[in-house]
């Protein structure tokens, strides 16, 4: 299904990041696995893509950081010749009700969620010009589609990420480059699990499937619109939520 590309995904040390990077290997795509602290992490991924025969790299860089952002991929330009596919993962959490947020941590998460995706497809933009094609796939929210109390600086960085995807995906429609977003709900991953049991069963009360997601339902869902068969669909945030948004 992806035989051929090269993505880039940004936060592919773990969770849904990790996820995505195997999940477009295993359809045939070479990956450059984008991490900020976890150099161990972003290698184990490297080596189980290069396992499957695909051609793997790690690229240490804080997406928050433009000029970083710009060097990374530069460098994997010239290592891998093009890049196809950007997926815009990295993402960090700083929760608490407003009234004790600091604004240090108001810009943090809207630095590395927003700024983060805004800084990697502002040095790809040439690039995919050039190539008259290419997909970016944007890592949202439910949260930036509803909000949620204690997660002011989330949900605005989400929300952010949407209404960037839908301006993007207008720009670059004409070059055949589609831009989307995917809006996961609760999935297991690290950052959950960091949940009390109370937070767990009042998220699930709001989920109509009644069960948590996990990083492969996403992973598919970006494979998906990275892929030829999502050709005709630009500038869509699909929610992998169980039914919280609907």
């Amino acid at each position: 299904m992806l035989e051929g590309k090269t993505a880039l995904v940004t936060g592919a040390s773990r969770g849904i990041g990790r996820e995505i990077a195997l999940t477009l290997a295993s359809y045939g795509a070479d990956v450059i696995v984008n991490y900020n602290g976890s150099k161990e992490k972003a290698d184990e991924v490297v080596k189980l893509i290069r396992e499957m025969g695909r051609k793997a790299e790690a690229a240490q860089c804080s997406v928050a950081d433009f000029d970083a952002c710009g060097e990374m991929i530069a460098k994997a330009l010239e290592e891998f010749g093009k890049i196809d596919i950007l997926v815009n993962n990295a993402g960090i959490t700083k929760d608490n009700l407003l009234m004790r947020m600091t604004p240090e941590d108001f810009a943090a998460v809207v630095d590395t969620n927003l700024k983060g995706t805004y800084n990697t497809i502002k040095h790809m933009y040439r690039p995919f010009l050039k190539q008259r094609s290419g997909s970016i796939i944007n890592m949202a929210s439910v949260t930036g589609i509803l909000g949620n109390a204690g997660q002011a600086n989330y949900a605005a960085s989400k929300a952010g990420v949407i209404g960037l995807t839908k301006s993007m995906a207008r720009e670059l429609a004409g070059r055949n480059i589609t831009v989307n977003a995917v809006a996961p709900g609760f999935i297991a991953t690290d950052m959950t699990d960091a949940m009390t049991d109370a937070a767990k069963e009042a998220t699930l009360e709001q989920i109509p499937l009644k069960r948590v997601g996990t990083p492969t339902d996403i992973a598919e869902t970006v494979a998906f619109l990275a892929s030829s068969k999502a050709s005709y669909i630009t500038g869509q945030v699909i929610s992998v939520d169980g039914g919280m948004a609907m």
